[in-house]
């Protein structure tokens, strides 16, 4: 629109003074040009009464013109600029107040992968990307995501790694994966690890730096379809409870807190399918590294026991709530 007024300006200023002056069309246009641009050039001609009040207005008009593309430019770029700044403060103000929540390292492929899984499961995360307009990308989609290396103490630190309850690397490197696994083992004996191999040989390496997993996309790919074609019947028995497929079922780990009513109850007494709907799987006890299949109904509940129950989402996260999860009950 601006332009349009521009271009509307000369053609009028031209015209005018070819008219009011009777100076050639050349001459016009450079008298219009000097006009607008307030450059302050001697005139060609001597102006007539007609000629300055016409001179005044091409002026008048320039000056309206240059305010109104200025005023459009600065609102633009201010506006644009606050926002961002704003949705940055309370992003980091968001990251500054995490607690029991997980680091993705990398929003690759097999990153965004994860992020998809953490948000079906409402669970609290940051992701560090390297790749400004990634970072940009899961902002503006609501996630909590900043610039930065995740090799690096500091970018970690500002991921509140000491007070995350997991990590998970999905950089694009081995090397990466491995420097930014010793790294977080370093400053977080306690957390869990899941990193992504690239090679074959680099589970070891990985595990070594101190990683509790590692998985490889490329041996998964290729496991998946070699299973489509033996065992059919399973994988979409897994697709279902993994959500490949449709949602229906999710198979999901249920921790008990201190505050739960289960404490000190059977598995029998706390009737957790009567009251959910769930199906109880395994249960792994706080002291101890294996699952129990198909646990006894005599089992007692203890704090941070976990359940590993199937069911729909609704149902898991009521189990949530009553295993003293205040995640999930202060969710409105």
């Amino acid at each position: 629109m601006t332009l349009s007024v521009v271009v509307f300006l000369l053609l009028f200023g031209t015209i005018g003074y070819v008219y009011i002056l009777d100076v050639t069309i050349l001459d016009a246009l450079y008298m219009t040009v000097i006009t607008l641009s307030t450059v302050g050039f001697r005139e060609i001609v001597d102006l007539t009464p007609a000629a300055k009040i016409f001179t005044i207005i091409i002026i008048f008009g320039g000056l309206s013109t240059a305010a109104y593309a200025f005023t459009n430019l600065a609102s633009f770029l201010l506006e644009g600029k606050l926002n961002d700044i704003l949705r940055r403060r309370k992003m980091e103000n968001k990251i500054a107040a995490l607690k029991d929540h997980y680091i993705l390292c990398g929003a690759g492929q097999t990153g965004l992968s994860v992020i998809s899984r953490f948000q079906r499961s409402k669970a609290s995360f940051v992701v560090i990307e390297k790749d400004e307009d990634r970072v940009n990308d899961l902002a503006l989609q609501g996630f909590m995501a900043f610039h930065g290396d995740a090799t690096q103490e500091c970018v970690l630190e500002k991921a509140r790694i000491s007070y995350a309850k997991g990590l998970v690397t999905c950089l694009s490197s081995d090397a990466d994966n491995v420097f930014t696994v010793l790294t977080a083992r370093g400053m977080n004996a306690d957390l869990h690890i899941v990193s992504r191999a690239i090679n074959e040989n680099s589970h070891g390496k990985l595990r070594k730096a101190g990683a509790n997993n590692t998985v490889s996309p490329n041996e998964l790919g290729g496991t998946r379809m070699a299973s489509l074609l033996l065992r059919p019947i399973v994988v979409s028995f897994l697709d279902i409870i993994t959500h490949v497929g449709d949602v229906i079922l999710d198979l999901e780990e249920v921790e008990i807190y201190k505050s739960s009513t289960l404490i000190g109850s059977t598995l029998k007494e706390a009737g957790i399918p009567e009251q959910t709907g769930l199906n109880i799987l395994a249960i792994k006890k706080n002291n101890e590294n294996n699952l129990r299949f198909n646990p006894d109904s005599q089992e007692i509940l203890d704090e941070g026991d976990k359940l590993l129950v199937l069911g729909q989402e609704v149902q898991i996260d009521l189990l949530r709530e009553i295993a003293g999860n205040k995640q999930v009950a202060a969710r409105p």
